[in-house]
């Protein structure tokens, strides 16, 4: 079992930029890989970015060059640093971590990009 602990998220001016950090407990062995997903009103969830256990990261192609996946692989967390956030980044985005056939997820953290 495991169990995802997010920070971060909130209101932003467009052009800004935030951090937001998903935290692991439980049972954590490599191979795994961590990461966001984000859900905006009215829309699918869309991945947005993902780090394996072993440093690999990718990311969705729209969103390539603001968005910086890292780790921290003792603290078995995950870091998503944003840049030049716009109006349309305005979502709840929700960690994730991945292991064989599962799935967990974190509570959702709401982003707001607005002037």
């Amino acid at each position: 079992q495991v169990h995802l602990v997010e920070s971060g998220g909130g209101l932003v001016h467009p052009g800004g930029s935030l951090t937001l950090s998903c935290t692991a407990f439980g049972s954590i062995f490599s191979p795994y890989s961590m990461g966001w997903y984000r859900q905006a009103p009215g829309k699918q969830r869309e991945l947005v970015a993902t780090i394996t256990s072993d440093g690999r990261t990718s990311y969705a192609d729209s969103l390539k060059g603001r968005f910086t996946i890292a780790r921290d692989h003792a603290e078995n967390t995950a870091v998503l640093q944003v840049n030049s956030l716009k109006p349309e980044d305005t979502a709840v985005y929700y960690c994730y971590f991945h292991r064989i056939a599962y799935y967990y997820w974190g509570q959702g953290t709401q982003v707001t990009v607005s002037s």
